[in-house]
Formats: C-alpha cells, structure tokens, sequence
C-alpha cells in the first residue's frame, strides 16, 4: 500500500480509505463489524458517513467526503464508489478485486487480461531485436507515448510485444478492449511492472480508439494489422509495421525450427515469410511429418502446412484453387510463353529486384507484383493462374466477390482490406476473377451512389498498389479498366483465341491417349473448330459422357455429338465442314477411320 500510495500521491485520508476497503476483503469479521457500526444504512464495505465520522476529528474538522471524492484515489479507480444513487453519508466503498490480490502478493488476476503465452514468444530475428530496443528506448522519452505494431501475424506482433516490455523491464499485459473493466487497471499496472499491450484485430480495417487508463502515465502498446488507424485521447502515437525478415535471416529462422540446413535454404530463397509464420508453418510441418513416421520434413510437408493454416485464415473471402497445374497442361502461343517466364522471373526476384537500381526505384519500390490476364472466356486464365502458383510453390486462392462486396457503404473496403492484410502475412497467389467488377472505370458523379462508388474504387486502387504479394486479376477486355489502375500493374498477357496450330494441341491434350481419333479427325477439328480451350474441354467432357454411356471407345461421332452441343451454347452455327463428315465415320457404333 505503502508503494501505491507513493505511485499515485495519495494523501492520508485516502491512504487510511483504502486500508478499510481492502481490510473487509480479506477478513470477514471486519465486515461485519463495520455492519454493525454503520446499522441501519451501511453494509459490510465502509460508507463515506463512517468514514467522515471517524477521520473528520484527525483532519482538522474538514469535509473528509469531499476531499475523498476528488483524491487520486477515486480518480483513478483505487477506489470505486458503491451504491452512487444513496446520499453520500450512505455511499460505500470498495477495492477491485484484482488490485486487492497485488497488494496482498498474489498472483495477477483480471478478467480480460492475459499475459503472453509461452508458446507465443516465438524466435525473432536479430533485425527485430535491434529496433525493439531502439523502439522502447524511445517510449522512455515523454509520458502516454503509444507504439502502435502493425502485423499480419497475431503471433509474432505478441512476441514482439514482449521482446519490448522486456527492454522496459515489464512483462506484457494483453487487453482486450472489448470485454476487459479499466477500473483500477492503470493503478496495478503500476504496480505489478505490466506494461499494457491493447490487442485489436488483425487483418481488419478498423479506426479503434486506445482507452486511457486512469492514474498510469507510462508507455502502451496496440497490436494491430496493416489498416486503419488507432487513436488515443492522449500521448503521441508511433508506428512500427512489422517487415518479413531478410533471406539471410529467413534462413536462419528455418535452420532453428527444421534442423535441415538444405530445406532451410530453399525455403527461405523461394518464400518471403514472417517470423510468426514461419514458427507455425514449422510446427505444423513437424507434426504431418511425425504422422508419417518421418525423421526429415520435405517441402510436400510445408506446402501441405501452409493450406491447413491459410484455409481458416481467409475464411470465407476467398476460396482455395488446390489443382495443380503442369507445364504440359498449358497450351499456348510462344509469346504468350515468353510473357509468362518473365512473370514468373518477376515474381522470384521480386524481394530484392531494387538493390542495384537508382534512387528512384529505391524511393518507390514495391515487393508486390500485379499482372492482367486478359482474353476472351475460355482462354485459359484461370489456368494460367494455377500453372503460375504451381511454378511458384505457393497457394492459389481465388476471391469471392459474393463475400468480399457489400452494398453498405465502406464494408467492401473493410472486407477488401481484411483480404489483403491476411494474404500478404499467407504468401500466397491472389486471383480475382472477373476484376472489373471491383476495378472498373471510375464514372461522373451525378448522385451520391457514383460518388462512392469512386470513393471505393480510389480505395481499391490505392490499396492494391501497396500490397506486397502477388495478385492476379482476370477479365475479358482490358478497355473495362482505369487508366489509372493499368498504370499500377506490372505486367499485362493477352491471352487470344488459339491458332489451329494451338487448337490442335488444345485437342489432344484434352482427349489424352484413350480414343479412337486418327490424326486427320484431330487436324480437321483444329482447323474447322475455331473455339477457346474451354470450350474443347466440355466438348470433351461431352464426348466422354456419351461414349461410356453407349459403352463404346472415344470416337470422333462422340465429339462431334460434344461440340453440337458447344455450339449451341454459344449461339453459333456449327461448322458445315464438320457437318458434312462421312456418317460411316460419325456413328458412335462405327468403326475408327483409318
């Protein structure tokens, strides 16, 4: 009591106030004793009228209440005032529960508050390190200073937490803003060494607002993601966002988790990851690993790690795309090739691309990379898109417009930026699909629904071009979008309709070895069929249906019974080329042409 009372520059009376209060919690005689003075209005806490009674001849005859009701004391929550609607005189007093604990040297107890768990104190570069302790030195330097820790990651912006409070000589106090009672809080930070870390939610665009904890001067910390902005009534607010360590430092964090120099290296050069991520994806790797009674992890095993993490991270804002898809799989023209390996190469030197480059490029550059895919429906872009993160070794997960677009004003940013924030902390391959949908052209303002609609693309512009991980977007013209976006992208493919040349190996990779096709058929569907990879592919599908159910072999009958179909679909009349085939040969009961 003696150090509270010197923290907070209690006075006598409040000193003696507080003694009473914390008295009846601890022994319940006293209680009933003050009930027993204070009958017929008191109860088992002391009322100010007692209070008043038995102080007023030791403080000289002045008004005890009064300087009670505007000590530190009651201002700062050491004392809470019970029963405020009763007279005064009839007012009780008592302690909180927690700061009664931390005086008589119990462990710290208050409900929504926790310390930060061993598990979470996971290994922090040497980077973070250094600036931790440049960041709590600069706490040191003037009353309510705020650092605000902006990460991805839950977990490594706790340890980072930590690695702070411990430079302060503190143990980290998380809060909770939402659930916790701040009465008395600031007062048993004080006390017990905690230093107040406010926990807000990652990965969302929230405004929050820092509570002040009365009678606690010191430093706080708040734990957000990347958006939003935190503010607080009082003290100077610094940012600090948390960068994915270097390759040099990724692999060390790799080495000390795995134990397998090798994979470390190769994790750490193909994959921009987090300290937080990276402990987890460890873990989790160790443990599929340990299922299959292995010694040694293999990159199957992190790959495996990191969709079992990111499937509850995304949640519903995006949906995972698992196929993988191989070179062979893709069918198209040499330029388009050549676009794709230098998009490819784009994305593999993406962290370090500006090292030996101009003052320029250095003052502006962004790890992130941004490419168009445009062509017409069935072209393939979403295949590309699986080929791409196939190559890459990362996860593929498509956007789901349902989810992410809102027709409340500001809940689509929200939901875009919550988006963003955790798939950069995932490294993975972002697609939108049809993006012109939430990139399109900006219109001329005639009402209030165009002016935020604009608002809302400006957001998504803005925030697209500052994110750090790849993102692929689709859409069918490239006339759709803002000049001001296709300024942000890094790279534009137009994917056209294939030549027959490509058609022709669009229908053999499709029908596979399994059929009874000869090569002339195969060239004059090339040639006489002009349609896009997907559409041959549910012509094929087609055909396959109806030769298992005739229980025949693949025939071109069947195909051409599949593209029929196609065609109609689309509208289109079907090929009098095709038309005019021998019926010897479009029987599904005939034989093969030779």
């Amino acid at each position: 009591i003696a150090t509270l009372a010197r923290l907070l520059n209690l006075s006598a009376i409040e000193v003696v106030a507080l003694v009473m209060a914390l008295m009846v919690e601890e022994d319940p005689m006293i209680g009933r004793v003050f009930a027993q003075v204070q009958a017929p209005v008191g109860g088992s806490r002391p009322v100010l009228g007692m209070i008043e009674a038995a102080l007023t001849p030791l403080d000289g005859g002045g008004w005890v209440s009064g300087r009670l009701l505007g000590g530190a004391a009651l201002r700062c929550g050491v004392l809470q005032r019970i029963n405020e609607q009763a007279p005064l005189p009839e007012q009780g007093l008592k302690i909180p529960l927690g700061l009664a604990l931390l005086l008589r040297g119990q462990p710290w107890l208050w409900p929504g508050t926790a310390a930060v768990a061993m598990e979470e104190r996971i290994p922090l570069p040497s980077s973070l390190h250094e600036m931790a302790d440049r960041q709590a030195e600069a706490l040191q330097g003037g009353p309510h200073t705020v650092l605000v820790i902006r990460s991805g990651s839950a977990r490594e912006a706790r340890a980072v937490a930590q690695l702070v409070a411990a430079r302060l000589k503190r143990e980290a106090l998380l809060i909770s803003p939402d659930v916790v009672d701040f009465t008395g809080l600031g007062p048993a930070c004080l006390l017990a060494g905690r230093l107040p870390v406010f926990e807000f939610a990652h990965g969302a665009m929230e405004h929050p607002f820092l509570p002040q904890l009365a009678g606690y001067d010191g430093p706080r910390l708040a734990l957000a993601g990347a958006d939003g902005q935190v503010r607080c009534e009082r003290g100077t607010v610094v940012q600090w966002t948390l960068l994915p360590p270097s390759r040099e430092e990724r692999n060390q964090l790799w080495n000390d988790a795995l134990h397998q120099p090798h994979l470390a290296a190769q994790l750490a050069g193909a994959h921009i990851h987090s300290a937080g991520r990276i402990a987890e994806l460890a873990q989790l790797a160790r443990r599929q690993a340990n299922l299959q009674q292995r010694q040694q992890l293999q990159v199957t095993d992190i790959r495996q790690a990191a969709w079992e993490l990111e499937s509850g991270l995304l949640g519903t804002l995006a949906q995972p795309l698992p196929t993988a898809i191989p070179d062979e799989a893709l069918v198209l023209s040499k330029t388009v090739n050549q676009e794709l390996q230098q998009l490819v190469a784009r994305c593999r030197w993406r962290e370090d691309l500006n090292a030996s480059l101009g003052a320029t490029i250095q003052a502006r550059y962004q790890q992130g990379v941004r490419c168009l895919l445009v062509g017409p429906s069935g072209t393939g872009k979403t295949l590309v898109a699986g080929w791409l993160a196939t190559t890459l070794g990362l996860p593929l997960y498509r956007v789901d417009l349902a989810s992410v677009v809102s027709k409340y004003i500001g809940e689509t940013e929200k939901n875009l930026a919550t988006l963003l924030s955790r798939a950069e902390h995932c490294e993975i391959v972002l697609l939108f699909d049809e993006a012109d949908s939430l990139f399109g052209k900006r219109t001329d303002i005639k009402d209030s629904n165009d002016r935020f609609a604009n608002s809302q693309t400006n957001y998504l512009l803005q925030r697209i071009e500052f994110y750090r991980g790849i993102v692929l977007l689709t859409s069918n013209s490239r006339e759709r979008f803002d000049t001001a976006f296709t300024r942000r992208l890094d790279k534009i493919i137009d994917l056209p309709l294939p030549s027959p040349q490509e058609r022709r190996a669009l229908w053999q990779s499709h029908l596979g070895s399994d059929h009874h096709l000869s090569t002339k058929e195969i060239n004059q569907l090339a040639v006489s069929s002009d349609l896009a990879g997907g559409h041959i592919r549910n012509a094929v599908l087609s055909a396959a249906v109806a030769a298992k159910d005739s229980a025949q072999p693949l025939h071109l009958a069947h195909v051409l019974l599949g593209l029929r179909g196609e065609y109609r679909k689309l509208g289109r009349q079907f090929p009098a080329e095709l038309s005019g085939l021998d019926t010897s040969t479009t029987s599904p009961g005939a034989s093969p042409s030779p």
